[in-house]
């Protein structure tokens, strides 16, 4: 410990921590659940025929990609109880911002991954005796997910990683305990490092899922 460190002191400490890598998931892993599907909805907008509903797809993903997420978050805390009287919890602000920003990323992603396609895959359905949405759903849209998956994944990274706003809100998720017993303990350095190398553990394990996978895709 010549640098003064002392991570002996944090030990009693690291349950409590790690029960913050629980809730951290779980605002992960809810919000791309709710965003993705959402996503691939703005994108089928976006590349669609009605001008009035890509017009809307467009202006959504403008609005969220334009605006930082921590806005995003205090403007649905703060304002969602101030207009509805509704009083909302951290964890369900988290859930909808994180959920709302997501699905404007996502969009763009797999609206690239559609309009990358090229046009015969579309003529090969209608060849084939296919409804447009039969060509979309079985043909474009495996093709384009080998596509997007590399940058779906980096999107879901990215999420992990913001999910850390929601500590100030005061929800309990892993960067909001680490400065819990930094404070307690009057101890900065070992608590944060502690949750940084927990975030990258986290990290790693998605991208090496990821790689698997699109592996796994490219054999199919």
């Amino acid at each position: 410990m010549d640098a003064g460190l002392n991570f002996s002191a944090i030990l009693p400490s690291l349950p409590y921590i790690f029960a913050g890598v629980l809730v951290t998931l779980k605002f992960t892993l809810i919000s791309i659940s709710c965003g993705l599907p959402l996503g691939v909805l703005l994108a089928i907008l976006k590349v669609g025929t009605i001008r009035p509903l890509r017009i809307f797809a467009n202006a959504y993903t403008s609005v969220f990609r334009g605006t930082p997420l921590l806005v995003q978050l205090m403007l649905i805390y703060t304002a969602v109880p101030h207009l509805t009287q509704y009083r909302i919890t951290a964890f369900e602000a988290g859930i909808i911002t994180f959920s709302l920003n997501s699905a404007a990323y996502a969009s763009e992603v797999i609206r690239g991954g559609i309009q990358s396609i090229d046009i015969g895959q579309w003529e090969a359905g209608h060849a084939l005796g296919l409804s447009r949405f039969q060509t979309f759903y079985h043909i474009i849209m495996p093709l384009a997910v080998r596509n997007i998956l590399p940058n779906l994944v980096n999107e879901f990274i990215n999420l992990l990683k913001e999910s850390a706003l929601v500590s100030i809100i005061g929800e309990a998720d892993l960067l909001f305990r680490a400065k819990a017993v930094a404070a307690e303990k009057f101890m900065y350095f070992e608590p944060f490092i502690i949750a940084a190398s927990i975030y990258y553990v986290m990290v790693l394990i998605i991208s090496c899922f990821g790689k698997r996978l699109e592996k796994s895709l490219s054999y199919a």
